[in-house]
């Protein structure tokens, strides 16, 4: 998810995501080949130093290859897939069920699974996005597409339109709070659950705003 944007992204399966043609799981392989070689460079060497055309040799692709996948080097760390199978997750949650609840169970699937696959890969996104000036940046334009899935949403499920200002406003909330779980998770040195963090937190919230 976007938010978690830069921080928790994996192009791994997930029994969410519709069956792949072998087009595509020779795509999501490639895409996964390039992703997993920056984070090794990233890590062995630091963000400035790795371009994108190690990471392409690293990769064993063309850099044309790499530009077909990853506009930029910033994309490629901001970038993630969980979209699509988050905002399905909403929209089969009840429609009765108080929004925060909805949201809560809707992300907590993915996050356990991206810590599961993907952890160590999860706390080098997070450095790279607290140290690297041009990521923060680039973080806010990348939660556009998560920004606007919880947007419409919200407004489908509180019969108000995706233009409408508390709709706004509460879909900036819900991405900030979501950000600094992870961002405290990583600051606090990782040993919490992230999964169980993010629950207790959003439950928290949704006392506080009862």
């Amino acid at each position: 998810m976007a938010t978690m944007s830069s921080v928790s992204s994996s192009s791994r399966r997930t029994s969410a995501l519709p069956e792949e043609g072998l087009r595509e799981r020779k795509k999501r392989r490639t895409r996964e080949a390039i992703r997993s070689a920056a984070f090794r460079l990233f890590e062995e060497q630091g963000w400035e130093a790795t371009t994108t055309e190690q990471i392409a040799a690293a990769a064993e692709v063309s850099p044309s290859t790499f530009f077909r996948y990853f506009a930029t080097k910033e994309q490629l760390v901001l970038s993630d897939d969980y979209d699509p199978i988050i905002a399905a997750e909403l929209r089969a949650r009840p429609a009765d069920e108080p929004l925060l609840d909805s949201l809560r169970h809707a992300v907590l699937a993915p996050l356990r699974q991206i810590v599961e696959e993907d952890r160590a890969a999860l706390l080098l996104r997070v450095r790279l996005v607290k140290e690297v000036p041009a990521l923060r940046v680039m973080m806010y334009e990348a939660s556009d597409e998560t920004r606007d899935m919880l947007r419409d949403w919200l407004a489908e499920r509180t019969g108000r339109t995706a233009d409408d200002l508390a709709v706004r406003a509460a879909t900036g909330a819900l991405i900030g709070a979501m950000t600094e779980v992870v961002l405290d998770w990583v600051d606090s040195g990782a040993t919490d659950d992230l999964a169980t963090l993010f629950d207790t937190s959003m439950r928290g919230l949704a006392e506080l705003l009862h």
